[in-house]
Parts: structure tokens; C-alpha cells; sequence
């Protein structure tokens, strides 16, 4: 961001061989699932995974402890831990200083990946949603980046993509009326990849361990009853406030719960199917009992009759706690 950079430029390259017009998305974010989309830093590392020839779904033991932090349920974010045990990557804060592109260029050059938190309002992918409509901070990793070019090719969400020409001055704020001297560089975190990815029993292994030391970690009190003690008074407070607060709400109550067990089902499906059967079908009953949930809410919202969303809450504590259960045999804490 500065007008005279210290940090060299080096040549513009790509960090995997992935190819925005040729790429296809983990089978996580194909097919039919209740949550076809997560969270923006969940979705980014299991389409990061995917291209470094890994399996994703070994990452999300951690779902299990999930818990209801009184205004929303957790957002869920893989462990940096838990990636550096699975997979050997090693993530931490990149500092940035001086020149934001000069930053990139430099970690890509190293062989780094670079997560980076943006304005989605000049991601041609968000394209229908908030593209050139609205702002919101989300986060994306940069696989190749040409200044010259006015070109970035990154990962976000679902897929991985491609912003050019004005996107790409928007999105590193190039743009006229962009650049003041009071802007705050954004958050990043840089991955050191690993030499060597390991093999599906030894990632098995590990997950396997992990998983163990997560439901030693589950709420000792059911998260969903504690937000079904709230929840008919959040929603009748929701219910006097513009279309747009119910989205947030949603996305940061329903959504979170539903889609994080989705991905737990993913992980015990992936880790012995057999084996986990009882606790994947819980943890999917939750997952599509969430949707349900949020259908009866945004009815309840015109009716304000809240006994439906209220029973389907109840139907969703029930499933919590047969997860539990169904785990404490296979895996005791």
C-alpha cells in the first residue's frame, strides 16, 4: 500500500497446478448435501486440501465440540493444530507492513500460500450475491498473482477463481477514491506446505486421535437446549426487525449448526463408515433438522407463532445428545 515498496517483486507464478476454468470442486461441495456451503474459512481449507491431493474431510473431527456461545453458535474453523498434525501444514499471521502485492508475491515466491481477508464486493464469484451490491469481509487464498496482468487467481468458497482487470485493482484497493493513508491492511496468515503428504492410514491415524481428544472437549450441557432457552425470545425480537437482520441470524445460528455437523458426518463417514454409522446419521439428522428449523423460523417471522420452529429445536437437542452417545461406544473420551 506504500508508494515505494522494500519488499522486491518477484515474477508472476502459480503455487499449485490448478486452473480456474478446469477446476472441479471436492465431492463435499458437489452432490446433494443440506449445506452445499459451510463458512467462508471452512469451504477455503477443504477446496485448499483438495488441491494438495489430500482428503479434506480428515480435517473436521473438531465439529464435535461445537458449542452455543449465547448470541450464536461457534464458528467453526479448523484448528491450525490439528492441520499441522493431519497434513504437516504450519500456519501462521503474516505480517503485512509495506506493499500489499509486494507481500504475495513474495510468499507465493517461497512457496507459501497466503490466506487473506478481502471485500467480496469485487469477487466475480460472489456474483448474484454481494458482486459490485454489497460489502462483507471474507477470506481467500492466493494461488498465483500478476501485477502486470491485473490478474489473481484464488481460492474462496466452493471453487477457486479468477479476478481481473478492475476486480483486481478493486479487491487490492487500486482504484481511485481507494487509496488513503488511514486504511488498515487487511488480516492474512501464510501456510508453509508440506514436503510430503501422508497416506491415507496415516491420516486416518491422526484423525483418529484427534477426534478422541474433541470429544473429551463437547459441551458438558447441551448447546441446542441452551439456544432453544433463547431462542423463541431472539426470534420474537427478530421478527420487528428488517428481512436482512434474519439472514445474519440464520447464517450464525442454523446455518453454523447445521453445516457443522454436516461436515462431522463427512469426517466419521470417511474415517469407518460401519464403524460410525450411529453417530453419522445423528449428526446428519441434524444437519437437515437445522434447514427445517430455519424454514419454520422464517415462517414463524410473518406469523409470529413460534411453537413449530420450537419443537423443531427440540427434535435437534435430541440428536446432540445421540451423537454423544453413539460416540462414547466407539470412541470413550
Amino acid at each position: 500500500m506504500t508508494a515505494h515498496s522494500v519488499i522486491e517483486q518477484p515474477a508472476a507464478k502459480a503455487l499449485l497446478p490448478v486452473d480456474p476454468l478446469a477446476y472441479r470442486p471436492h465431492a463435499i461441495h458437489q452432490g446433494e448435501r443440506h449445506w452445499p456451503q459451510t463458512n467462508c474459512y471452512a469451504d477455503l481449507w477443504i477446496e485448499i486440501l483438495h488441491a494438495l491431493g489430500s482428503e479434506p474431510a480428515a480435517a473436521f473431527g473438531f465439529t464435535v465440540a461445537q458449542d452455543f456461545e449465547g448470541d450464536q453458535f461457534t464458528f467453526f474453523k479448523p484448528p491450525l493444530d490439528d492441520l499441522e498434525a493431519l497434513y504437516g501444514l504450519q500456519v501462521t499471521e503474516l505480517a503485512l507492513y509495506d506493499d500489499l502485492i509486494g507481500h504475495i508475491e513474495q510468499q507465493i515466491a517461497r512457496g507459501r500460500l497466503v490466506l487473506l481477508e478481502l471485500d467480496s464486493y469485487y469477487m466475480p464469484d460472489t456474483k448474484g450475491l454481494s458482486y459490485r451490491e454489497s460489502h462483507g469481509k471474507t477470506t481467500i487464498a492466493v494461488n498465483r498473482l500478476d501485477r502486470a496482468g491485473r490478474q489473481l487467481d484464488y481460492f474462496h468458497n466452493d471453487g477457486f477463481h479468477r479476478a481481473v482487470a478492475e476486480d483486481f485493482d478493486g479487491l487490492f484497493r487500486l482504484l481511485p477514491g481507494q487509496q488513503r493513508e488511514d486504511t488498515l491492511f487487511p488480516y492474512a496468515e501464510m501456510a508453509r506446505l508440506p514436503a510430503r503428504l501422508p497416506d491415507e492410514e496415516a491420516l486416518k491415524a491422526t484423525a483418529r486421535r484427534l477426534l478422541a481428544r474433541h470429544i473429551a472437549r463437547r459441551p458438558e450441557a447441551n448447546p441446542v437446549t441452551a439456544y432453544r432457552a433463547v431462542a423463541m425470545a431472539q426470534a420474537a425480537a427478530l421478527a420487528e426487525r428488517p428481512g436482512n437482520a434474519f439472514h445474519l441470524y440464520a447464517f450464525n445460528t442454523l446455518r453454523q449448526l447445521g453445516a457443522n455437523f454436516e461436515l462431522l458426518a463427512s469426517h466419521l463417514a470417511w474415517l469407518d463408515e460401519a464403524a460410525f454409522a450411529e453417530a453419522r446419521d445423528a449428526a446428519l439428522r441434524i444437519a437437515g433438522g437445522a434447514k427445517i428449523a430455519q424454514f419454520h423460523l422464517a415462517r414463524a417471522m410473518k406469523q409470529k407463532r413460534f411453537e413449530r420452529f420450537d419443537t423443531a429445536l427440540g427434535e435437534l437437542a435430541a440428536a446432540w445428545d445421540a451423537v454423544g452417545e453413539a460416540l462414547a461406544h466407539r470412541l470413550p473420551a
